[in-house]
C-alpha cells in the first residue's frame, strides 16, 4: 500500500527527497526508505543517494523519481525560433 501512494506522490510532484516524500504522504521516514528500496529493485523508480547541507550540517537522503515517466507539456506557447 505504501508503494502505491509513494508512486502516486512522485508522479504528482516529480523528483523528491525521501524526507519530502515522508512529509507529503504522512508515512514514517523509515517506512518510506524501505518502500523506495523495494520500488528501486522493481525498476519502478530511479534513486540516488544525496548529501545536502542545512545550516552547515550534512544531511543524507535519497533523491527519487519515477522511471520512464514523462509529465505532459505545460500549456501555452513554447519558446523557439521566430520566422
Amino acid at each position: 500500500m505504501n508503494t502505491e501512494s509513494i508512486l502516486t506522490h512522485l508522479k504528482k510532484h516529480g523528483q523528491l527527497l525521501d524526507a519530502d516524500i515522508a512529509k507529503g504522504t504522512g508515512i514514517a521516514l523509515a517506512d518510506v526508505r524501505t518502500s523506495l528500496l523495494e520500488l528501486s529493485a522493481q525498476k519502478a523508480i530511479s534513486m540516488c543517494s544525496m548529501t545536502t547541507f542545512k545550516n552547515g550540517t550534512p544531511v543524507e537522503g535519497m533523491f527519487c523519481r519515477v522511471s520512464g515517466y514523462m509529465p505532459s507539456a505545460a500549456p501555452g506557447r513554447k519558446p523557439g525560433v521566430k520566422t
